[in-house]
């Protein structure tokens, strides 16, 4: 195997397969200049994992119905803005409505236009963990007293989290000092800190965590994540596994696997998990 097919082990066929593009959809994002493959020894075509994390972004966008066309005046636009040294993949970029919305850290905006968007959630990509769904309704929601039950005490932490993190952190351990068991008490704390940077802290709570509901394929997921983002991956790989021994629906969790056992080199086992991933897109 040469150095180009380790480094690029994908083919434009394989390409297709793990994600369900169109060869000609392909074309477009390689002739507008948003992936540079390699070239092989016949002088084919070989795309790199990062190739594929792009790729995938644009089948997502495509799944959302937003034409081929405004994908890539989309990511033209945001090639041309953003600062070299910050990768396209390493944002998280939605189709919200027909709107094609980029998420960095706390700014959102519209890709096309560059806009700045107002509140709206993002979905989930590689680095991401998952919250449990907020609740919508502010006033339904009364500041809890020293013996409201734990499940007040998880509300309050939902509503307070848009707009104060520190008590929303402070209500949700409130919650797990009552109810040792509340996985999703566990599941909004642990995204607060990986969020805000603290994977260790997080990596610790979800231990704890699993210790109390090892039966919750989310805690493994949002674990796997923080293990990841420390650079353990041998165990954030088992933990995307784990996650899925127990809920193989998990898309997500099925292209974090992928995307490792490529790294790692296990190129049989990352196709595996693509195909998984591409099947629950359909």
């Amino acid at each position: 195997m040469t150095d180009i097919q380790v480094q690029a082990p994908h083919t434009l066929r394989s390409l297709q397969e793990m994600l369900g593009l169109s060869r000609s959809a392909i074309s477009g994002l390689i002739a507008n200049g948003f992936v540079q493959p390699a070239r092989g020894p016949r002088n084919e075509y070989r795309f790199s994992f990062r190739d594929v994390v792009l790729l995938r972004t644009a089948h997502d966008l495509q799944a959302a119905d937003i034409p081929t066309r405004k994908i890539l005046r989309a990511l033209q636009r945001l090639k041309a803005t953003l600062p070299s040294e910050l990768p396209l993949t390493g944002l998280r970029i939605t189709a919200v409505g027909s709107t094609i919305a980029v998420r960095e850290r706390d700014s959102q905006w519209e890709a096309e236009s560059g806009q700045l968007l107002m509140d709206f959630e993002v979905a989930a990509t590689r680095g991401s963990v998952a919250f449990v769904e907020h609740l919508q309704n502010e006033d339904a929601i009364p500041p809890p007293s020293a013996q409201t039950s734990a499940d007040a005490w998880f509300a309050q932490g939902e509503e307070l989290e848009p707009r104060d993190i520190q008590a929303a952190e402070a209500a949700y351990r409130k919650a797990l000092a009552m109810a040792p068991d509340f996985s999703d008490a566990y599941l909004n704390l642990g995204a607060i800190l990986c969020e805000s940077g603290r994977q260790e802290e997080a990596a610790a709570l979800y231990d704890a965590a699993l210790g109390q509901r090892p039966d919750v394929a989310l805690l493994h997921f949002n674990r796997a994540v923080a293990l990841e983002d420390l650079g353990r991956l041998p165990e954030a790989l088992e933990g995307y596994e784990q996650c899925l021994r127990i809920d193989s629906t998990i898309g997500d969790a099925h292209f974090n696997a992928a995307r490792l056992h490529d790294h790692l080199g296990h190129r049989r086992e990352a196709i595996r998990h693509f195909s998984a991933y591409r099947r629950l897109q359909k």
